[in-house]
Parts: structure tokens; sequence; C-alpha cells
């Protein structure tokens, strides 16, 4: 899929600029040409000297470079590559181009391009958390340019939380997803998957029997199909696919905040199981046996993020599937289900316990839309994926 694509890389100041040799050469494996530009701050980390071995190609670093702006000047190099990827997107890298300012090469080649633009942002927890890299976080997505990552992980600082730059093969799944010409190119989509664990104590929580294997398959299949897929999951048992945006949660509040920043999308597919209550009031120490007897807990109810995101208004994405577990009347209560959230279609199944669906590799789900109920017949997850992704390109498509 790579073979023969030029790809511009740019290099941001940051400890995980050395990803990005590991970058070069798998894209090098795959066909790709690499044109490497180095910022200053990211020569801080990786040497020119280094990025030009790998990459077999002249490492461009001085906007006002003559020779390098006689040979090619940066008007062509922004423009002579089939996608520009930024890899580390520092916090100010990112400010730079929701800003639009144009004071070095990288910034300078940014502005000037006409060509899609995919970023891989990496840095502390805090500043990736900061109300100004929120606001350019949905500045750039507004503005079209696709994203990877970041991922949740210990940080080189010694934090723990988003901010880790995505993989170099996740990059690179990444990049031919920006790449294909499937119908679902251009459109971000958000798939929430696997279960939650809400805490009743520091080591025993609540939680269901999903896998997140369903909202995985679909995930993969719809970036196969050329979307720039966000991934909310809990604590699946699956691993999350690549080439997608990762934000792994743990409890339902959490799900609700991670959604809730990675809109605008063109739509949302719920797949997560969300417990619907959660503990009032979690205690901070292991509760234990007493003379008293059992514990009594106190439940609250968690945010209905599906009717939230469906009832939103302005905003709402154009398109908003739920998933619906149910054990009878799967019809019936899907489709009231429906109704009650708002959405535009439900995803249903039977997971009574003899279906062997809950956590298990098939499914069999029952579409239901404004037009009625669409029975599908008993297939693997994936097939099941496909099937659901093909019908999500065709409604985005009219």
């Amino acid at each position: 899929m790579l073979a023969s694509k030029r790809i511009l890389l740019i290099i941001g100041g940051g400890i995980a600029a050395y990803k990005s040799l590991e970058l070069i050469r798998r894209l090098m494996e795959r066909g790709a040409a690499v044109i490497p530009v180095l910022t200053r701050a990211g020569a801080e980390f990786v040497t020119p000297l280094s990025v030009s071995a790998l990459a077999g190609e002249k490492v461009y670093r001085d906007l006002f470079d003559l020779t390098d702006e006689a040979e090619m000047g940066h008007i062509q190099l922004s423009r002579s590559a089939d996608l520009v990827v930024v890899a580390p997107a520092t916090a100010d890298l990112m400010a730079k181009m929701a800003g639009g300012h144009a004071d070095d090469l990288a910034s300078t080649l940014l502005m000037a391009t006409d060509t899609p633009v995919l970023i891989a942002p990496a840095m502390n927890v805090r500043m990736w958390d900061h109300p100004a890299t929120q606001r350019n976080h949905q500045q750039l997505r507004a503005d079209g340019i696709s994203m990877v990552g970041p991922n949740s992980g210990d940080m080189a600082c010694g934090e723990h939380g988003p901010g880790r730059m995505s993989e170099p093969l996740e990059i690179v799944a990444a990049i031919e997803a920006a790449l294909s010409d499937g119908p679902l190119k251009g459109k971000r989509v958000l798939v929430t998957s696997g279960p939650t664990h809400e805490p009743i104590d520091p080591v025993r929580y609540i939680a269901n029997r999903s896998s997140g294997g369903q909202g995985t398959a679909v995930a993969r299949a719809l970036a196969a199909l050329g979307a720039d897929v966000v991934f909310v999951t809990g604590p699946a048992d699956i691993p999350p696919p690549e080439g997608v945006t990762v934000h792994k949660v743990e409890t339902a509040l959490q799900m609700d905040q991670a959604v809730s920043s990675a809109l605008p999308v063109d739509a949302g597919v719920f797949a997560a199981a969300v417990a619907d209550w959660r503990v009032n009031r979690a205690s901070d120490q292991k509760l234990k046996k007493s003379k008293d007897g059992v514990p009594a807990l106190e439940f609250v109810q968690n945010p209905d993020i599906l009717a939230k995101v469906s009832q939103m208004g302005e905003g709402r994405p154009d398109l908003v599937v739920g998933f619906a577990a149910e054990t009878q009347d799967v019809v019936a209560h899907a489709t009231a289900k429906r109704a009650r959230k708002g959405c535009d279609w439900i995803v249903a199944n039977d997971v009574s316990p003899e279906t062997g669906i809950m956590g298990g590799a098939e499914n069999a789900v029952v579409l239901i839309t404004e037009d009625g109920a669409e029975p599908w017949p008993r297939m693997s997850k994936d097939a099941v994926a496909t099937r659901l992704a093909e019908r999500i390109a065709g409604a985005l498509a009219g």
C-alpha cells in the first residue's frame, strides 16, 4: 500500500523523537520514500546524520538555507509528498499549527501544504490535559488534521497518563489508512468498546462479561475503510486495533469524559457495555468482614453516554449507533431503547448464556433502524463489523 508513496516526516522536539527512527525504517520496509524535516528542538534528541542514514535522503532543517531553497524551495517541498506526518507533534508544534504560525521550516511547510496532514501528539500528561492544548486539539480536528494517539502510559518524566506517542507500527497503520481510498476517507468516527469497572474499594469492582471483541472489530473495520477512528475502550480482554487513536479508561465517568473530548465526529458507534450504576462514595480502603455483617452499598446512576450524544443538538454526529445486549424480547427492547435514547440505529443481540455470544467469537445481531428490524445471520464478530462498517459508509455517503 505504501510502495512509491512519498512521506514528508516532520520530527518535533521531544524524547519520543527516538521513535521516529524506527518509524522511518518501518515505512521504508513497505516501499515508501521518506523526506525528513528535523526541527531545531528535534535535533536535540536525534541527529541529522542518523535520520539521513536511515531515510537515505537529505535532512531539511533551515527555512533560510539558500542551498535547500535553490534545490527545492519550501513551497515545493510542502507539496511534493503524498502525506505530511508530524511525529512527534509536540504541544508547541500543535499550537503553531492551530494558530497559523510560520516562523520556522516545519511550521511554514505545514502552513504552505495542500497535502493531507497526520500528526502523532507526544507530550507530558499535564501538557496534554492543559486547556490550551485541548483547544488546539479541537481546532486541528476541525481543520481536517488527522491524528493517531496519544496513548496512555508511563512517561519519560516519571508520570503516567495520556501523552505517549503512538508506537511506530501504529503510526504506520494510520498512514496506510490515511492514504487508502476507502469510502470513509476523510470521516472521523468514534467507537466505544469493552466493559467498565466501577470500584467498590481499591481491590474490588463491579463489571460485566463484555470482552470488547465486537467493538474492537468494528473499529478495525472502519479504519480499513479509511476512517479516522477514535477508540475509547474500557478494560477489555481484546487488545485495541492498530491505526486508531486509543483512549483507555476504567470507569463510566472516565468514558464519558473521553467521549466528550473526542467530539466532534461524523459518526459514533457505542459498542461499550457501560455499567448503568456505580457505588456512591467507593471506599478508599479495602472493606473488611466484620461482626456487623455484609456492608450496604449505595448505588448512583452513571451518565447515559449514548443518550447524551444522541440528544446533544448542535454538533451531534450525523450517525449515532448504539448497541443493546438483551436476554429476552430482543427486538422489542432494542426498538424501545432506540426511541428512548434518540440514536439512529441500534445493533441488538441476545446475550443469554446459552448463546455463547457474550465473550465469544461469533455474534447474531438485529439492526434496528427507523425502517424496522433487520435480522442478520450468525457470523463471526469480524464479519458483523465489516457489514456494519459498510452500512455506516453508505449512510455517511448519502
